[in-house]
């Protein structure tokens, strides 16, 4: 998003913002189309930033870049490695993709203007990471094919009988009168189907909260995201969790163990995790200059 209207042809873009940084600590980085990344100082903050092209991140230019896969997944790339070298040297908030500024100047009034808040942000991320952790649900085991034993040791009920059997006389797919004969059969079939597959697609969900639940008390918070794009996933089943998680340091251990866990006991579930992250999912999204990136390129960047 740009900040401000602009003039001429660069503006400033802008990664993230950090507190007490060792302007060593980002050394020779380049960010987003390879441009250098550099330090702008003002109240006792540091904001990392690179000098960009209008005609790539113009106001314009960057509605039809946001829309090619291709061009937003080298850019959130690009964003997240500056934010994430600038994180493991001094607290960095990062902020969102294509954040445009005029130039060094205004990034140091929006800095002044917008201190307290800051410090604020960077109390809350100072000695955290973000976690990510997806799962995902075979195809089969959504239709209800897979047996399975119950919470309560039960069985799921079993497919229909296969074609041909045949029932007891008089029974209601004898034929007689209380049966509607081949289409009341198909019908019968059809219910039994959906009924099958609401049933698992209750249990999948049940088993996603259950994991979600115990992940949580090891998190400092959570926030659930919406489905990741098919096409930047590249996983075949059905995404039924997509959670960020904020841990202190010292969680992350037994986090990762429960996701461990939870992967070795649930047949036809793919737990993912990535990390650590930057916070992105935890920072405030209100007001110019500290906002959370578009999920969209959050993903790309993950892919």
């Amino acid at each position: 998003m740009t900040a401000a209207p602009l003039a001429g042809d660069t503006a400033v873009y802008l990664y993230g913002v950090a507190r007490g940084l060792d302007p060593a600590a980002l050394g020779d980085t380049s960010g987003v189309a390879g441009a250098p990344v550099r330090g702008v100082h003002a109240g006792g903050l540091t904001a990392l930033v690179s000098t960009v092209r209008l005609e790539e991140y113009g106001e314009a230019a960057l509605r039809a870049n946001l829309e090619d896969l291709a061009w937003l997944e080298a850019t959130a790339r690009a964003h997240h490695d500056v934010v994430d070298r600038a994180a493991h040297a001094a607290p960095t908030a990062p902020v969102r993709i294509a954040t445009i500024y005029r130039d060094d100047a205004r990034v140091a009034e929006v800095l002044a203007a917008q201190g307290e808040r800051f410090a604020e942000v960077l109390d809350l991320v100072s000695g955290r990471s973000e976690w990510g952790v997806k799962a995902y649900a075979a195809p089969e085991l959504l239709r209800g094919e897979e047996p399975a034993q119950d919470s309560g040791g039960g069985v799921v009920p079993s497919a229909e009988p296969p074609t041909g059997h045949n029932p007891p006389p008089g029974g209601p797919a004898s034929g007689g009168a209380a049966s509607g004969g081949v289409g009341t059969a198909y019908l019968r079939r059809r219910q039994q189907e959906r009924h099958r597959r609401a049933e698992a697609g209750r249990r999948v969900a049940g088993q996603a909260d259950a994991v979600h639940a115990e992940l949580a008390d090891h998190a400092v918070a959570s926030r659930h995201h919406p489905p990741q794009d098919p096409r930047l996933s590249g996983r075949p089943g059905t995404q039924i969790l997509n959670v960020a998680y904020l841990l202190d340091d010292e969680q992350v251990e037994g986090f990762l163990a429960v996701t461990r866990a939870a992967a070795g006991r649930l047949d036809g579930i793919e737990v993912e995790v990535t990390g650590p992250w930057p916070p992105y999912s935890f920072i405030d999204t209100s007001g110019p200059g500290a906002a959370t990136p578009p999920r969209r390129a959050r993903e790309a960047g993950e892919a």
